[in-house]
């Protein structure tokens, strides 16, 4: 990905997450099986290392190196893997993220500018992720692009005036990168979804009080995002607080399942404490929590002349008690000033503490005066306000005296006081080849991939298809992208490829007058015509839905179990949003399983005032060769690939009665062929009555229930027919390379999975 660097002036992821096509709903196989396509490895240039032990043989420079990077965490997952990586790469790559929303406060600034340049100097780059794209789905500066950037361009003047050393550092800008790598980045969110557990990605979300009944679906894509955005930028270093420690190891985690060797090392940040009692960390909102990088030199002696500074804990309670702690070293005390002192003072190397004659040379020291009596606390709150002054100033005269710098932090502070309100406009994909259509809409959603594309489902599409009001367009949505974070046929972009290529073929030999009349939409395509726009509108879909909306969107039987399970259902909702984006009706059809889904998508449709979407049921016959439950799944489905053996050995083992036509699939199956082949003819000798010729279904019901039509006559005929009409599905496998291909790809795929 592109980077711009500021030293060159730039600032410019039994149902749908099961087998797919299983009875109950649309399971996926393979769901652990990686991902054939996938970003590069963090520290890809890095090779394995021996299994000698840790640090031994490494160089003196590699040791200070060592020392000064992992100076900067409160906990490194794991010394021994950066150790190596410093060993073997030593042009590593670290990376924070920050959303341009407002003021920076100390601990942005300075406290970041002294971790960032040690890093630098061990040899490091570090990338900023400037989060502008997701501060504008978050309505941050009223959702105003141009007043999110120019606050991004004001923080990094700070970091700029601050003494951060930009010749090893790159800012790179969210709503640029992704845009222009949409498929890479939306791929990877999409894996890490799909090897995610719904469990394990919620205990990412630091939400204080807050029941899993009252979580939002947006908040379970905001962890696999930042999880994806260390995978896109390559980092070898996740470099930020303590508070996002859980989400950077469930990169490890996904590394784990993935089975990526290499994983990002974790360095954890110490969250520095609010200045007021009880305040486990600074918050922009409360301007006395924290000193600020613009903070006049009367507002820090203000500030810290107020903070609190105990000698002795007195079993404050905070308001991350009711969550899992923002530090990782216990610290009964909780005392601000000390908390400054260690992190904003002595985290700079080779620095001194003087105050009233006294000496400190390390911060225990200086801890144990205070504890002691030997200091008290004015002089150390005096000392701690002339150092961040002077930290501060070089900030102050750069804003005072550079005249581009001036003018951003005026239109910031002007912004400031503003009331900013976001614009109510409602963001979703467009998609140019509908807006042509002019007509109502009758979209019928495909079934999700599987290892065989079943005769079954070629004929359940076609009947919905025929199925569409007269004067409807018809529109075939196809979810490649869906399939692959749901892990179909093992998440394989090229097997769902595959599937739907042949799905097609097989629509189009069977039915081809009316697929003339079909506009396809790729999923995936479709996406790539306007991402920004549509991933808004999931994100957005998030925000109004809960778990339990998505939940109860599942098939029946189906558990909520993945967090891909709740990308895919809000994906739904953007697909059929984009659906009805065109101000023309819209009717929505597919199986059993998009049900829920469909109703989804219609309330909040509903909810934001546009026209719902009509709900289309066809009627669609059960064509499995057995009942529910009975025989193998490969023997009681025909498939579009099927030889002639294949179909006659599957047919002659069809459950048939004599005269029950309350469940007989191949009766069925002679129903189905009909739209297709007008007639069904029955060969039979002159002593058996001779041939039958059926051109309504409901003749060929009645002598079968009368005895007329035997089961031994209907198979063969059945077998013949279903022979016949596959002829010119046969044919285009034989001629077509591109098919050929894809049915061994799905051959190799089914293959695969029998030997797990």
């Amino acid at each position: 990905a592109a980077a711009t660097s500021l030293a060159s002036g730039g600032a410019a992821a039994a149902g749908r997450w099961a087998r797919a096509g299983a009875p109950g709903g649309r399971r996926a196989p393979g769901a652990t099986v990686a991902l054939a396509t996938m970003t590069a490895e963090p520290g890809e240039a890095m090779k394995e290392s021996s299994s000698a032990a840790e640090g031994a043989g490494a160089s003196s420079e590699d040791a200070w190196k060592f020392d000064l990077v992992r100076s900067v965490g409160e906990e490194c997952q794991t010394e021994a893997e950066l150790r190596r990586l410093i060993e073997k790469k030593p042009n590593f790559v670290l990376y924070d993220g920050f959303e341009p929303s407002g003021r920076m406060h100390i601990a942005q600034g300075i406290f970041k500018m002294i971790n960032v340049n040690k890093c630098t100097k061990a040899g490091g780059t570090f990338i900023f992720w400037v989060a502008d794209w997701f501060a504008l789905m978050n309505d941050k500066m009223g959702g105003d692009m141009e007043k999110i950037q120019t606050v991004g361009k004001y923080l990094i003047e700070v970091w700029r005036a601050s003494g951060m050393d930009m010749s090893r550092v790159k800012f790179m800008w969210s709503s640029e990168e992704i845009s222009a790598h949409a498929e890479d980045y939306w791929g990877q969110a999409l894996d890490v979804a799909r090897r995610s557990t719904l469990a394990r990605v919620k205990k990412c979300c630091q939400i204080m009080g807050r029941a899993e009944g009252s979580l939002t679906a947006a908040q379970i894509l905001y962890p696999i995002m930042q999880c994806t955005d260390i995978f896109f930028l390559k980092a070898d270093i996740c470099q930020l607080g303590v508070d996002q420690r859980k989400v950077n190891m469930l990169a490890r985690d996904y590394c784990d399942a993935a089975g990526r060797k290499l994983k990002p090392v974790i360095l954890s940040h110490h969250m520095l404490l609010g200045l007021k009692k009880g305040q486990a960390k600074m918050s922009k909102s409360d301007p006395d929590s924290a000193v600020f990088m613009e903070d006049s030199s009367e507002d820090v002696e203000r500030k810290i002349g107020n903070a609190y500074c105990p000698r002795v804990a007195e079993g404050v309670a905070t308001a991350a008690d009711s969550e899992e702690s923002m530090r990782l070293v216990d610290d009964d005390l909780m005392n601000p000033c000390l908390d400054y002192a260690e992190y904003v003072l002595f985290s700079r190397e080779g620095y001194v503490f003087e105050a009233d004659g006294q000496r400190f040379e390390t911060f225990a020291a200086l801890r144990a005066a205070f504890l002691a009596g030997e200091l008290d606390e004015a002089t150390l709150k005096g000392r701690l306000v002339a150092e961040v002054n002077a930290l501060l100033e070089p900030v102050r005269a750069h804003f005072r005296d550079n005249a581009e710098a001036r003018g951003l932090l005026e239109k910031v502070t002007a912004w400031r006081r503003e009331t900013l309100t976001p614009t109510s406009s409602l963001t979703h994909l467009k998609l140019p080849s509908l807006a042509e259509v002019g007509s109502p809409l009758f979209a019928v959603f495909a079934p999700l991939p599987s290892e065989d594309v079943r005769l079954s489902d070629v004929w359940a599409v076609l009947q919905r298809l025929r199925s569409a009001p007269e004067g409807h367009k018809r529109v075939l949505w196809l979810e490649d992208w869906s399939s692959r974070t749901l892990g179909c046929v093992g998440g394989d972009d090229q097997c769902i490829v595959s599937y739907y290529e042949l799905l097609l073929h097989g629509l189009r030999s069977l039915a081809p007058e009316l697929m003339e009349s079909v506009l396809v939409c790729w999923q995936g395509k479709s996406i790539l015509e306007g991402p920004n726009d549509y991933w808004t509108s999931v994100i957005n879909a998030g925000r109004k839905c809960s778990l339990e909306d998505v939940r109860a969107s599942l098939c029946e039987g189906e558990s909520l179990e993945g967090a891909s399970q709740v990308v895919a259902a809000l994906m739904h909702v953007a697909d059929v949003l984009a659906l009805s984006g065109g101000g023309v009706p819209v009717s929505l059809c597919g199986d059993a399983a998009h049900e829920g889904l469909h109703a989804l998508a219609a309330r909040y449709i509903e909810g934001c005032g546009m026209a719902v979407p009509q709900m289309h049921t066809a009627v669609v016959s059960a064509l499995r060769l057995q009942a529910p439950g009975d025989g193998l799944e490969a023997d009681t489905n025909l498939c579009l690939t099927d030889r002639d053996l294949d179909i006659n050995r599957k047919v002659k083992k069809a459950f048939c009665e004599p005269e029950n036509a309350d469940f007989c699939p191949p009766l069925a199956w002679a129903d189905a062929l009909l739209p297709v082949t007008g007639s069904f003819v029955v060969q039979r000798k002159e002593e058996n009555g001779g041939n039958l010729s059926y051109t309504d279904f409901a003749s060929m019901q009645a002598d079968f229930k009368s005895g007329v039509l035997h089961p031994g006559d209907l198979k063969p005929a059945l077998a013949t027919a279903v022979n016949a009409a596959l002829g010119g599905v046969r044919d285009g496998l034989k001629s077509s390379s591109a098919l050929k291909q894809a049915q061994k790809k799905l051959e190799a795929y089914a293959k695969k999975s029998q030997k797990k």
